[in-house]
């Protein structure tokens, strides 16, 4: 019968060593102690087909919310489109009227200033059969009239200028004389040549002598 012999520590086995080891094996058990159960927990399993389905509808609103920052973006390219186009039709209509109201701006003033020519041609046709000169002149006159008329109509006005005070924008200097008055001096003396104003425009400077 063989004798079942207790362990024999090794005598030369430092006891720190032995001590190490046996505070290894408890803690090993006691983390095996702490672990909790897991007995009772629920474990959700998920569907395959409800994944498939949020996952298309997740496709589906990407795919929308990119179908409309494309129509956006179709929206705005057609107005810029449509925008170009109305202006290049209008930059080219604008030019067709120019070169028309080029061609034409002097016709409203050639139509009214025909029936003028016409007393004048009248007037020319009178004059060799005419007895009484004063017939004439007052004739003259009249057509003299409606012609400053039809001018003023159209915002033609003289510029005032005799024994007026000399002005560079208005009058040019042709000469200069000894002033007849003293009041004249640096004045203008006599108007050679008259000149107009067009809507307050000068379109023609008046030619004036000066007295000095």
């Amino acid at each position: 019968m063989t004798k079942k012999t207790d362990k024999v520590e090794d005598p030369a086995r430092p006891a720190g060593e032995k001590d190490k080891k046996a505070t290894q094996q408890t803690k090993k058990t006691s983390s095996k102690a702490k672990k909790p159960k897991q007995e009772g927990k629920k474990i959700e399993v998920k569907d395959p087909e409800e994944e498939v389905k949020i996952e298309k509808e997740g496709k589906k609103e990407k795919e929308k919310k990119e179908k409309t920052d494309k129509e956006k973006y179709e929206e705005v390219n057609d107005k810029y489109l449509r925008l170009a186009a109305e202006y290049d039709n209008y930059r080219k209509r604008t030019l067709k009227e120019r070169m028309e109201l080029t061609k034409t701006a002097g016709e409203d003033i050639l139509v009214n200033i025909l029936p003028v020519i016409d007393d004048f041609e009248r007037a020319l046709g009178s004059m060799d059969q005419a007895k009484e000169i004063d017939a004439v002149k007052e004739g003259i006159q009249l057509i003299y009239n409606k012609f400053k008329e039809f001018l003023k109509q159209r915002g033609v006005k003289e510029i005032e200028a005799k024994e007026k005070d000399f002005d560079t924008d208005v009058h040019e200097a042709i000469t200069k004389i000894p002033a007849p008055d003293e009041k004249l001096k640096g004045k203008v003396v006599d108007v050679i040549e008259k000149g107009y104003y067009l809507h307050e425009k000068v379109i023609r400077f008046s030619k004036v002598v000066i007295g000095e």
